[in-house]
């Protein structure tokens, strides 16, 4: 039996009885933010991917904003950003006065193209920012050597991919600073949220005060300190996690291994379903990875069908198929095109595959009948506009 017998939404959140006990102890105690489950929420999710230190922050905004805070990107440096990704991701480049440098993507997987990102490297060049697109990770491999040649730090947009891994290493290892969100569509959530891991101890330290306005220490450390004194010694800003979204945090972290394997089981079904379509093609999977499918990405073949993305988009719309789309290339949003100058045909592959995707609903809490009827109806309307 369906629980969306109307309309079933791309994603969604799964809330059950052991998170609403987690945030109601957290209620009725002394701390409702920079208290003590911060720190256990962010030990456990170290813990989780393998890392030595991670930074909780309110949003994946946030942490990607921090992350670059802690490189010391500013005015005259570049982030490579690949084109198929969330606005946010190039967006706080600039928040810290940077200038994001789009390169193109592989158009089997959508993820950054190494080589791609090769040539658009200057001297300016001080970082790559790799997405692991709808929860695929990047090949790190090539990223890592990159890095190095170039002498460039690495970070890992990693909002689609806790639990996911390449060649054997988690997510969230495999960056010098790996970067998550907690958004209510994501693996987990806290509402908002958002995490950074990393193993280095002077990047945890600066992200660390720079969500806290700059200040060397938080207010449950000076409690315990029995101490008031405190110092800004940078411009940070207010981008603390509550409490109260830690301890919901902590204990949907308890149930991600199932999700994922959820997730992975209901993409599999889809891959089946669709596998041999000539009207649309799933991304490819590479077989150095385990992709943590925070989306379920199709291609449409639109040499095949009588009809455009758009049109086929809004009649899954009416048959209660909630589709979305992930992404408009960033280059090509009006911000970018009025102040970077950027324009449609400088990322090529992105901008092709934009007209032909579409995000099927994936969420831990469909039931079997959810899967076959997005099978079912995704195959019929295709069908109607078979060329």
């Amino acid at each position: 039996m369906s629980a969306y017998p109307a309309n079933l939404p791309y994603g969604r959140h799964a809330i059950d009885e052991a998170d609403i006990a987690a945030v109601v102890e957290v209620l009725r105690s002394d701390w409702l933010t920079t208290g003590p489950k911060v720190s256990e929420f962010e030990q456990a999710f170290a813990g989780f991917v393998g890392a030595k230190d991670a930074v909780a922050v309110n949003s994946g905004t946030a942490a990607l904003h921090a992350a670059y805070h802690a490189l010391n990107i500013g005015p005259g440096d570049e982030v490579i950003v690949p084109a198929m990704t969330f606005a946010a991701t190039a967006n706080a480049v600039l928040y810290q006065g940077g200038t994001p440098v789009f390169a193109d993507v592989e158009p089997d997987t959508l993820r950054l193209d190494p080589l791609a990102a090769e040539k658009r490297i200057t001297p300016r060049t001080r970082a790559l920012a790799a997405v692991d697109y709808a929860g695929q990770p990047c090949d790190y491999t090539a990223l890592r050597a990159l890095a190095e040649k170039h002498d460039l730090a690495l970070v890992a947009d990693a909002c689609h991919a806790p639990g996911a891994s390449y060649q054997g290493r988690a997510v969230g290892t495999l960056a010098d600073l790996s970067t998550f969100s907690f958004h209510p569509v994501k693996h987990v959530t806290t509402a908002e949220g958002g995490m950074i891991t990393t193993d280095d101890s002077e990047f945890a330290q600066r992200m660390r005060s720079f969500r806290n306005h700059g200040i060397t220490t938080d207010h449950r450390q000076r409690e315990e300190r029995g101490s008031w004194f405190y110092e800004m010694v940078e411009l940070g800003y207010n981008y603390r996690l509550s409490d109260v979204q830690c301890a919901l945090g902590k204990s949907q972290l308890n149930k991600l291994s199932g999700w994922l394997a959820q997730r992975q089981a209901i993409a599999q079904r889809y891959t089946e379903a669709f596998s041999g379509s000539e009207l649309l093609a799933p991304l490819k999977v590479q077989p150095d990875v385990s992709h943590a499918y925070h989306l379920y990405v199709i291609r449409l073949n639109l040499t095949r069908l009588t009809a455009d993305r758009a049109a086929i988009y809004r009649a899954l719309r009416a048959d209660g198929i909630g589709v979305n789309v992930h992404y408009i290339p960033v280059h090509l949003h009006p911000y970018y095109q009025q102040h970077l100058g950027t324009a449609a045909g400088l990322c090529p592959v992105a901008e092709t595959a934009y007209h032909e995707l579409l995000s099927l609903p994936i969420f831990p809490t469909m039931s079997d009948d959810d899967v076959e009827r997005v099978i079912r109806t995704v195959s019929k309307n295709l069908a109607v506009f078979r060329r």
